[in-house]
């Protein structure tokens, strides 16, 4: 019997099907906002002082946040301006992948209806060696695992 090792966290791929089919748009540093909430209610019951009664009510999605050094020529970012600089959001779905060292999916996120809200850079400093990271914001619908 072999031992289980987990997955690693570093070796993932983001996926715009309907934007770009580019490798370098598929290639992020970070991924973060895969996360679900789910908000609850509080109810009182008569007679029942103690304590009161929690039922779930909805769930909630934080930004998803994608980093990645500057990529000059990317149909993504092109998708990001067109929101940001002309007000023409145009929601898509996209895939997060977590790779294994065969570069195949282990597990993969289908993010509905997504849409930028915030596009930067990092700040630009002559006394610092470090590369041009741009960010780029998105809220969503939510997420399924597939």
């Amino acid at each position: 019997m072999s031992e289980f090792h987990p997955p690693i966290g570093f070796h993932f791929s983001v996926e715009f099907p309907d934007i770009s089919s580019s490798s370098g748009d598929q290639r992020f540093q970070s991924v973060s906002g895969l996360t679900v909430d789910v908000d609850t209610e509080e109810i009182a019951e008569g007679g029942e002082n103690r304590f009161k009664h929690k039922v779930p009510v909805r769930t909630k999605y934080p930004n998803l946040v994608l980093k990645r050094g500057l990529l000059v020529d990317s149909e993504v970012i092109k998708w990001c301006r067109n929101a940001v600089e002309n007000f023409s959001f145009k929601p898509t779905n996209l895939i997060v992948k977590l790779l294994n060292e065969k570069h195949e999916p282990l597990m993969s996120w289908n993010v509905v209806h997504a849409y930028p809200v915030k596009w930067s850079m990092s700040d630009f400093n002559a006394e610092e060696s470090k590369l041009a990271i741009e960010t780029l914001e998105l809220t969503y619908n939510y997420f399924n695992v597939i």
